[in-house]
């Protein structure tokens, strides 16, 4: 028995196992590396989330947001409206585009600059909200996915089907009016 011990401490060493300390040398230790996972996603999620925190908007900043709302809705809605009064009174719409006509091109070029800066800026900073909001979804995940293992766990310590307390000799779903039903259906 004294020779195998030897053996066996000569090949684990005092408390340490010398064969996975050498395959580690080649190979990454798996848990270690989804530890080391884990640790650098959550360290990313933490800091993400430290970028777009919720700040509370005060009634200026409210206001803003509510006149950047309008142009789009405005440009939309004045156009049908240029179709619907170019039905309703075609003099009218010819007279109105024919000043539309007479306005020079560095003009249109300055309009079409500031629209395009208009919805830029407006797409940019959408963008930014919905990262920030994605952020917040994604630094949840952990708590969802406890919620779940939760749900799962209730789910198995719940009691069969068939357990279920009713009267003797019935199952639970056995409906003796469905059963005659089904019986006179295949009769017919």
């Amino acid at each position: 028995m004294g020779l195998i011990e030897r053996i066996l401490g000569v090949v684990f060493g005092s408390g340490r196992n010398v064969i996975a300390e050498t395959a580690e040398v080649f190979r990454v230790n798996a848990e270690n590396e989804a530890g080391r996972g884990q640790a650098m996603q959550s360290a990313a999620l933490a800091q993400f989330s430290s970028e777009f925190k919720v700040v509370r908007r005060g009634c200026f900043d409210r206001l803003m947001d509510a006149l950047n709302r309008i142009p789009r809705p405005a440009m939309a809605l004045g156009t049908l409206g240029l179709f619907v009064a170019a039905m309703v009174d075609p003099i009218w719409f010819a007279a109105r585009m024919t000043g539309i006509a007479l306005v020079p091109d560095p003009l249109w070029w300055l309009l079409a600059a500031i629209v395009s800066f208009y919805f830029g800026a407006r797409h940019q900073a959408k963008g930014q909200d919905f990262q920030r909001d994605l952020a917040a979804t994604m630094a949840s995940v952990p708590q969802v996915v406890q919620t779940v293992r939760a749900v799962e766990a209730l789910r198995e310590d719940a009691p069969e089907a068939g357990a279920l307390p009713g009267p003797v000799g019935e199952m639970p779903g056995d409906n003796p009016a469905l059963r005659d039903w089904q019986a006179a259906r295949s009769t017919v």
